[in-house]
């Protein structure tokens, strides 16, 4: 679903096999399940979603499915019959009402940009850093933020043309010594940095591992070929950017990263109804590639100077003329 730039709402199952795994993904969302505000906020989510689901849709929860914390949820949505799909229903929802609660928080905070892509900053260079010390064969990391004018450049070049559209404005990449680790790395990645469920939508593109052949050379892959959901690409799937040459080879997605807001930043939030949970969502860029695919991309039409001069000229043409040319007469 990474590489693929799908979204988990369209899944039907699940595959936590323990309730280790199940308290992990919960932890990856920065909330700790032993904490009784970060309890009392995953009950109340659960609770709007089933109360959203028999609102709109009469959908019937039994109550054994109701009454199960996040954890049990999870596992039971990884299983079979009817209260798998029960459970599913409900995380969906969950998933959906507990982002938005977390994106109308990071609204509410009077906090600059700056302080929070800070928090991000530190959480990333943690978990980079834990890599390092475990021996991942990483030979290159690079974090940092788009400058102003890449920034403008980069909105100028786009037809909408509005912050909004923007995802990169934090942005790591990660270059391994072979291409047998990116897998590794991003598997990392996702139990320790974000959640897989919060990787963006169709904001992916892979044109470095054709995944199905990938798999099917490596038979501890190629045995979970099977189960897995939707169907994989048999060709590299390359994300809508007109800038970029045919023979650019990364992995590039955007994700949310959840940042749990420190206690005296979250003194500022407005008080309401129910209590904030602490954590926001920021989104973040990250490419992954392997040292040879990098050294190949350093040369001609895929170089990054090549990919900035190609969308430079196309902003000032836009800026001067517009998209379409000369329209006088």
């Amino acid at each position: 679903m990474i590489l693929g730039g799908g979204s988990v709402i369209d899944w039907h199952r699940l595959n936590f096999q323990s309730l280790d795994q199940a308290r992990g993904f919960v932890r990856i969302h920065e909330f700790d399940v032993d904490d009784d505000s970060d309890r009392s906020h995953l009950e109340h989510v659960k609770a709007e979603a089933i109360s959203y689901l028999r609102r709109n849709f009469s959908f019937a929860i039994p109550k054994p499915v109701e009454r199960s914390s996040i954890e049990d949820l999870l596992l039971m949505a990884s299983g079979k019959g009817h209260r798998q799909l029960c459970a599913c229903t409900i995380l969906k929802a969950v998933h959906i009402i507990n982002h938005m609660a977390g994106r109308e928080l990071l609204f509410c905070l009077p906090v600059s940009d700056r302080d929070l892509f800070h928090l991000v900053e530190e959480k990333v260079y943690r978990v980079i850093g834990g890599m390092l010390s475990e021996g991942f064969p990483i030979t290159e990391f690079i974090g940092g933020r788009k400058n102003l004018d890449s920034t403008y450049t980069k909105l100028l070049s786009k037809p909408e043309a509005t912050a909004s559209a923007l995802y990169d404005k934090l942005r790591f990449r990660i270059v391994t010594r072979t291409q047998d680790h990116i897998l590794p790395v991003l598997l990392y990645l996702s139990e320790r940095l974000f959640p897989f469920s919060y990787v963006v939508p169709q904001q992916s593109s892979n044109t470095l591992l054709v995944l199905r052949q990938y798999c099917e050379k490596h038979p501890h892959l190629r045995r979970l070929l099977a189960d897995t959901q939707g169907t994989l690409p048999d060709a590299p799937s390359y994300r809508d950017n007109r800038f970029t040459a045919p023979t650019y080879r990364v992995i590039h997605f955007v994700t949310e990263v959840p940042i749990r807001v420190p206690p005296h930043i979250m003194e500022l939030a407005p008080t309401g109804p129910e209590p904030h949970s602490p954590i926001v969502y920021l989104l973040c860029e990250f490419q992954l590639l392997d040292a040879d695919s990098e050294t190949l991309n350093e040369d001609g039409e895929a170089s990054h100077e090549a990919y900035k001069s190609r969308q430079r000229s196309a902003v000032f043409q836009r800026l001067r003329l517009g998209p379409g040319g000369p329209r006088h007469k």
